[in-house]
């Protein structure tokens, strides 16, 4: 019975889930030096990859999540950290993301997980690592649970995986982020996808934006329903939202992977915190602490102590993942 059993008890103001969510991308100043490699996909796009690379047999490919990119505060935090221990890292920059607009309409979604793939296959073929982790965050967390359980070709290179923060039932978390307990996140949101999808339509004429819904959207599936759904090929939201989520992929996963996912998380369902699925799957672990809120983990002001997050990540890696450091 995987289920992790650990202790996270920050100090008062970090127990309310919205300060804890929102104090990381607001205060947190952490920097890093990461050194870009742009690769050209099968389908004549980019995906923009930011290394930091101290000299280790082991890499630790992150995945940020919604809206993110390589300089979301967490990325940068568990890059260093990994750092430190003498791990490498790649931070993958999801289409779209890395400060460029791709080249193509389609950018990513939340089970997008081909490009996940391309990226392992050309981490293997170039570079001479001995080991390759992935570690996701939301979004990003349910591409790396949904890329482990999805294919049965997945390179031996490949150890296992950490996932932090993931609405793995995309159908109830959706309908989560839509209360109003959430609605300064979902605006934020809806701002960025907004212009980003007003760039598209600049760039492809033939792609058909009503522009006076697109500025009326106020959930994700108005903004699914004019580009999610037609560009990639689904029935409808239901249907994407069915088919992206990674929960149902869960019980097919081989190698040692990891769910952190805090009891307080304002964006997650009662159905995103996979306990049977932890009791019956044998590589699959889950860890629930109380608090954390999302993809927050900050235990209090001082920087020096915000590490709690980032050693639950290099923890697994060492003790359940077998990677020696």
């Amino acid at each position: 019975m995987p289920i992790i059993s650990d202790i996270f008890s920050p100090s008062f103001p970090f127990k309310n889930a919205h300060f804890s969510t929102v104090y990381r991308p607001l205060f947190m100043k952490d920097t890093i030096d990461y050194q870009r490699k742009r690769i050209t996909t099968w389908d004549n796009d980019f995906i923009d990859l930011d290394f930091s690379i101290i000299g280790s047999k082991t890499l630790v490919l992150l995945i940020h999540g919604l809206e993110g990119s390589s300089q979301s505060n967490y990325m940068i935090t568990t890059s260093n950290y990994l750092n430190k221990i003498g791990i490498d890292t790649a931070c993958m920059n999801l289409r779209g993301c890395s400060g460029e607009d791709n080249l193509l309409l389609e950018t990513y979604h939340s089970g997008k997980t081909d490009d996940v793939r391309f990226i392992i296959q050309h981490l293997q073929d170039n570079y001479q690592y001995e080991n390759i982790i992935i570690v996701g965050f939301s979004l990003g967390g349910n591409l790396t649970l949904k890329y482990l359980g999805e294919y049965h070709d997945i390179p031996s290179i490949v150890k296992g995986g950490i996932a932090v923060s993931v609405p793995i039932d995309l159908t109830s978390s959706q309908a989560e982020l839509n209360k109003l307990k959430n609605k300064i996140y979902m605006n934020e949101f809806l701002r960025t996808m907004k212009l980003k999808l007003l760039q598209k339509a600049e760039k492809f004429p033939d792609f058909k934006l009503n522009k006076e819904l697109l500025f009326k959207a106020s959930k994700f599936r108005h903004l699914e329903k004019q580009y999610t759904v037609p560009v990639f090929g689904f029935k409808s939201s239901e249907d994407y939202w069915e088919k992206a989520s990674a929960k149902p992929f869960i019980p097919e996963i081989k190698l040692p992977t990891l769910l952190i996912n805090a009891l307080d998380d304002t964006f997650l369902s009662k159905e995103c915190y996979p306990i049977k699925e932890a009791k019956e799957v044998k590589n699959f672990h889950l860890l629930i602490p109380d608090y954390g809120g999302h993809v927050g983990f900050m235990t209090s002001f001082s920087n020096n102590e915000n590490k709690w997050l980032e050693q639950r990540i290099s923890i697994f890696i060492q003790e359940k993942i077998g990677i020696k450091i």
